[in-house]
């Protein structure tokens, strides 16, 4: 043994010292880890080399490490002894575990006394909510302003609500006539339940012989392999196991136990009857136990007393002996609990003189006939039942773990086997076991709220409920173990199962009288109560012949409703009252009530339906009149949405909705769709709402027209950020839509269609006005073009002349120009995107207030569905939808069209400002002047490339095509310009046609740009028309002037196709144009005749912004031209004249062959 001591110190050494070193490094890795931010130390002290790190407190360190890093070693070194003076505890929820600084074998067997109740237990809340009604005082509940009746309603609540006690009530047992603790018939049913294993046969190791077989497993080798199946210590094993789980349980020393087998051992082997008695257990121990086998005087003193008192209840106060025999045993009993006679001045001798007389009236009465001709039944059956009863209930709470005592060990099952083995000596059936442990398992529940042993109780009572019917005899017994229980005023005798049954069907009352209060934290428990309450007998289901107590049941249920929900309204009302939030209480109140209905719906009516269907309905009925008439008075002085009716009307709107649709769903459940249907009086907030939002919605208007205005106002329109290129504006200003949205929607007030009306015409009229406004910014893009040159005829001279100044440019007032220096490309860009951003964004606002309208509904829907037929119903709820759908339709098609329409003139803007003005000298008063060869269309495309750039840099990439196409275009129509309107400077030859038809080809290319740019076909069709205009310049003079006069002939018969101000293929402006910048003698010969136009060698057309010209417009030759009429005469010489230079021109060519 000391070597073993040895080894197991040494052990505890090593792992003590392992310990140590693992923390020495813990502590050296936190303070060198960069943790730390700063060490403090001592003067002269160097922290990580000196400290002694079994000194330094861990927790401090870490907590230091959490707080900021700064760690002081002296505050941690103190911290450290600081710890070690106090147990170490656990960080659990309760914070009530903790290690031992003491070794728990030293302090001894634990408490044998039930320790007093603290505030921890389930059943707190229970007792606060309920101490709520009981303690509560009207006059020191503070008024802020009017309550509206809410104290008196409380009062009343107060008045009706019961404030019972919710313990269980006991059995109504007899009392004991000495006093016996429970300490005292825990610790005899232990003694009871060993000799009771003793004398039925079971083997149980001593307890040193126990130890010494743990400690010497090795001999069990040399037991022979014949002896083991024949042999019985596994039995006897298994035994001493399951009562040392026992004495754990109901907390009996080892010493004790020692002393309790080894007596019963010497009783067992005394005795030739099987059955035992208590009093030869008592008697027994008190000759066989003495003051040397307890720890203290004290422990003797309560150990002898226990013995004697148990001998007198049953001997002295219970049986029915002769007068002489009573003295005897109050004589003998009073001897032994004089502890200087009996342990002092007594011989051993005298002492068994003494316990042999009792002994011998004790044998008397244990062989007395028994009363009912039961089996095994002793004349303490009947005569120390109240005794015996308790027994056996501190028995069953053995199977309850000590540790967690909402739970059942592990060996329940085998510790109920073997308490069975008592049965014989308390007088215990089958049917009485069965409802001890169910009330014992109840009595459990009601203790540590462990919802699985209802469970187990409700199987045991079941099993009492469906036993069979008692025999004469055991019925009889049954009936003799009576109680006295306090029923509707007086005092009545039950058996015990009646009596247990009674008790579980009072504490089921009271827990069900106020199910909100009891069960509202763990509702799974409501369905076991009731479950419970239903085995009983308590509650009766429907299946029940007997209609009257189905009836009866019914009635009771309803009373349960009704008191339970008047307890929570009193309940919430008083916090309500007792509130300090700054919420309206009336809205508090309604929102409780909310969660009250919700309670009871989802939790307690799926459970009570089965005996009162129409529980819900009596809940809400309560709820909605208790509200109802608070809330009367309120509307009545609501005259503005403020801030307390804000509150308060949604609130009030949702309980009386929420109740409604509980309250119509609970009758249709029932099937009375066809009679009179009794719907709830609604609160009608409708009709107190629907004026003040309208008011709300007005004056949302006003203000947010205002504010996009001043949005506007600001606007410099920059882009928001590098991915929002809107303007900031426009986000202003559907930020301000969607918060009204919101705002409106949030009320959570009945809404109808006035009211959606009225809110999608601020979204219109605001976003409306907004793209309005935009549009007034713009200008039109007339103001861009160049001003039509004069038209001349093609001449070549080689003698200088004096040229005539040309004015090419409109003439544009301050205002104009200060709007075009505003809409620059890059800003323009930026309203483009905006307009975009509103498309997108009408979409947005239009789905969420779709959904808003959607997920609020029409308070009149619900109105109409408890009033109207349901085909009526369905017609105007298709009526209803295609005027929600055509108002929403309406109202937002319109915005995007507009905003479509404004972002197309936007765009068109961009591409003719870019072309005809941004690029008009670098571009369009260069393209071709002078010589094609000189100024090729290859030579501007930098310039494009340029603003191309520029453009794709602010503009969103949904509309970049749009625009870059918008470009194509003018691009394509400045190409034209300089083809018809290019000036005096401009005319081209057949030569010069190849050369520009290259140059169209490469300004296509150039948008395509290798499939990156615009698609091949878009930019083929647009480029179609100045292909045509490249083709009539290619066409011979003659076909021209043919087209030219058959053009004219209309012009005079007024089917001008000019009239639009477009440019056309055919008209006589076109065509005039061509001749005019044709590099041909005979075209310039024709319109001198013809139009006396002047030669264009005789004028510079370089841009003068203040000059003026008098050379012929185009509208003044046309209308010369209308005035002469081509007769066959003038054709012919015209034909002949045409001939003649033809001719010559051949003779040249001829010649110079």
């Amino acid at each position: 043994m000391c070597i073993t001591g040895r080894r197991i110190k040494m052990e505890q050494d090593s792992l003590l010292q392992r310990y140590r070193r693992d923390r020495r490094k813990l502590l050296e890795f936190l303070l060198s880890s960069g943790l730390i931010k700063e060490v403090r130390a001592p003067p002269g002290f160097t922290p990580l080399s000196d400290a002694d790190f079994d000194k330094l407190s861990a927790d401090y360190i870490l907590h230091c490490i959490k707080s900021g890093g700064i760690v002081d070693v002296s505050e941690a070194s103190k911290k450290y002894y600081a710890e070690s003076a106090h147990p170490i505890m656990i960080h659990s929820k309760l914070g009530d575990s903790y290690f031992l600084t003491s070794d728990p074998d030293i302090a001894g067997s634990p408490p044998r006394r039930v320790p007093p109740s603290t505030s921890v237990s389930s059943n707190n809340h229970a007792s606060s909510s309920s101490s709520k009604l009981d303690s509560f005082d009207m006059k020191s509940v503070e008024t802020h302003g009017d309550d509206y009746g809410l104290k008196q309603k409380v009062e009343a609540a107060v008045a009706r609500a019961s404030f019972t006690d919710s313990g269980i009530p006991s059995l109504g047992l007899p009392t004991l006539k000495t006093g016996l603790s429970d300490d005292d018939l825990r610790e005899s049913a232990y003694e009871l339940l060993l000799a009771s294993m003793f004398f039925s046969g079971v083997e149980l190791f001593p307890v040193e012989d126990r130890k010494k077989e743990k400690n010497s497993k090795f001999l069990s080798r040399l037991k022979s392999k014949r002896e083991k199946p024949h042999s019985r210590p596994q039995l006897s094993e298994r035994h001493s196991e399951l009562v040392d789980t026992i004495r754990a349980q109901m907390q009996i020393s080892e010493a004790m136990d020692a002393c309790i087998r080894r007596n019963m051992v010497q009783l067992t082997a005394r005795r030739t009857c099987g059955q035992i008695d208590l009093p030869q257990i008592s008697l027994e121990l008190l000759i066989g136990i003495f003051r040397s086998d307890f720890p203290n005087e004290k422990s003797y003193i309560q150990w002898k007393s226990r013995q004697v008192n148990i001998l007198e209840e049953l001997l002295y106060f219970s049986a029915e002996l002769p007068e002489t025999e009573r003295v005897i045993i109050k004589t003998c009993l009073a001897k032994i609990r004089d502890t200087k006679e009996w342990d002092v001045a007594m011989s051993p001798a005298q002492r068994v003189e003494i316990i042999s007389s009792i002994r011998q009236v004790a044998s008397k009465a244990f062989f007395q006939q028994g009363k009912f001709g039961l089996q095994n039944e002793t004349y303490y059956w009947q005569a120390a039942y109240h005794l015996n009863i308790r027994l056996y209930e501190k028995l069953l709470n053995g199977v309850f773990d000590i540790l967690d005592e909402g739970q059942l060990i592990e060996e329940a099952d085998a510790i109920l086997s073997l308490i069975k083995l008592t049965w014989s000596t308390l007088g215990i059936t089958d049917k009485l076991h069965d409802a001890l442990y169910g009330w014992a398992l109840v009595q459990q529940f009601v203790d540590t709220a462990e919802g699985t042993l209802l469970e187990h109780a409700g199987l045991q009572l079941q099993r009492v409920v469906s036993a069979k019917e008692d025999d004469c005899n055991e019925g009889q017994y049954m009936n003799s173990i009576t109680c006295l229980k306090e029923r509707n005023g007086s005092q009545k005798k039950l058996n015990l199962v009646q009596s247990i049954f009674l008790s579980i069907g009072t504490w089921c009352d009271s827990k069900l009288q106020d199910y909100h209060l009891h069960f509202s934290e763990k509702p799974v428990h409501f369905k076991k109560v009731v479950a419970l309450a239903s085995t009983i007998g308590l509650l009766t289901s429907a299946d029940c012949a007997d209609k009257v107590i189905v009836n009866a049941s019914r009635e009771k249920v309803k009373s349960y409703v009704e008191r339970s929900v008047e307890a929570a309204i009193g309940r919430v009302a008083v916090t309500v009252l007792e509130s300090k939030e700054r919420t309206h209480r009336l809205a508090l109140l309604a929102n409780q009530l909310r969660l009250i209905a919700d309670r009871e719906l989802k939790i307690f009516f799926p459970v009570l339906r089965q005996w009162s269907p129409e529980s819900m309905m009596i809940s809400v009925q309560k709820l909605h009149q208790f509200y109802g008439e608070i809330l009367i008075p309120f509307l009545k002085g609501v005259s503005s949405l403020s801030e307390d009716a804000r509150s308060v009307l949604p609130a009030a709107y949702a309980l009386d909705n929420e109740l409604g649709q509980i309250y119509t769903s609970a009758l249709e459940e029932q099937k009375v769709q066809h009679s009179p249907r009794p719907y709830l009086d609604h609160y009608q907030i409708e009709k107190v709402s629907g004026p003040l939002i309208i008011d709300w919605v007005i004056g949302q208007h006003t203000h947010i027209l205002e504010w996009t205005r001043r949005a506007l106002d600001l606007e410099d329109w920059e882009p928001l950020s590098f991915h929002q290129r809107q303007a900031a504006s426009i986000v202003e200003v559907f930020r301000i839509l969607e918060e009204t949205v919101d705002q409106l929607f949030g009320m959570n007030l009945p809404l109808d269609i006035t009211h959606l009306q009225a809110l999608l015409s601020i979204v219109f009229h605001s976003l409306d006005a907004y793209l309005q406004r935009v549009l007034n910014q713009l200008v039109e893009k007339n103001h861009l073009y160049p001003s039509a040159p004069p038209l001349t005829r093609y001449t070549e001279t080689a003698i200088p002349l004096i040229k005539k100044r040309l004015n090419e440019y409109k003439v544009l007032d301050d205002i104009m120009l200060d709007r075009l220096n505003e809409l620059t490309i890059p800003k323009l860009c930026i309203r483009l995107n905006t307009l975009q951003y509103i498309q997108k964004q009408v979409g947005v606002l239009e789905d969420d207030i779709r959904n808003s309208w959607a997920a609020v509904r029409p308070y009149l829907n619900q109105t109409q569905a408890e009033e109207e037929p349901v085909e009526i119903l369905e017609s105007d709820s298709l009526t209803h939808n295609e005027t929600v759908d055509e108002l929403f339709g309406t109202t937002f098609n319109i915005i995007r069209d507009t905003a479509k329409d404004i972002g197309q003139k936007t765009c068109d803007l961009i591409g003719t400002r870019v072309v005809f003005w941004d690029l008009r000298d670098a571009f369009l008063f260069h393209l071709y002047r002078g010589n094609v060869e000189s100024t090729r269309l290859e030579n501007f495309l930098p310039d494009f490339d340029t603003v191309l750039d520029n453009v794709c840099g602010v503009i969103d990439d949904a509309v970049r095509d749009v625009v870059v196409i918008s470009i194509y275009k003018a691009s394509l129509e400045g190409f034209v310009w300089v083809l018809l309107d290019g000036g005096p400077c401009r005319a081209f030859s057949d030569s010069d046609i190849i050369l520009m038809e290259e140059d169209l080809l490469t300004l296509k290319e150039f948008f395509i740009a290798d499939g990156e740019g615009l698609p091949e076909s878009l930019v083929e069709q647009e480029a179609k028309f100045a292909e045509r205009i490249l083709h009539m310049f290619s066409l011979q003079t003659e076909t021209v002037i043919q087209m030219l006069m058959t053009a004219s002939e209309l012009i005079s018969m007024g089917l001008d196709s000019n009239k639009q101000g477009h440019t056309n293929l055919g008209d006589a402006h076109t065509l005039m144009r061509v001749l005019c910048h044709k590099k041909d003698r005979e075209a310039s010969k024709f319109l001198k005749v013809q139009y006396q136009l002047p030669m264009s060698s005789d004028y510079d057309d370089t841009p003068l912004g203040d000059s003026t010209s008098r050379l012929p417009r185009m509208s003044d030759v046309l209308k010369r031209s209308t005035s002469i009429r081509w007769n066959k005469k003038r054709q012919s010489s015209f034909k002949s004249m045409k001939k003649k230079i033809q001719g010559a021109t051949n003779e040249i060519r001829n010649v110079g062959r």
